[in-house]
């Protein structure tokens, strides 16, 4: 019978390292200072990767059709359906060949 893993060798690193006494908690405002900057920098990561930009693009009126039949199939509107598309793609959750 396989034994389960339960750390990676990097975790296992960190549990030893913490029952030898090699790291000792933070001051209280010191954590609180870290916690709020980290924060920050997360927020502001978050507000930067979802920002939207409007473009403009010709489609053939045949692909449009098709397009907004597949939206309403999905119960959603066209435009919609076509950013999820796209960031499907460019995400790579969906191969184009």
């Amino acid at each position: 019978m396989r034994t389960k893993t339960l750390y990676t060798d990097e975790e296992l690193a960190i549990v030893n390292a913490v029952e030898n006494g090699e790291y000792v908690s933070l001051p209280i405002d010191e954590f609180e200072t870290l916690k709020r900057s980290l924060k920050i920098a997360a927020s502001e990561t978050i507000k930067q990767r979802s920002k939207r930009k409007a473009i403009s693009i010709r489609l053939l009126e045949d692909d449009i059709m098709k397009l907004k039949a597949m939206a309403l199939n999905e119960g959603i509107p066209y435009q919609t359906y076509i950013t999820h598309v796209i960031h499907k793609i460019t995400t790579g959750q969906v191969r184009v060949s």
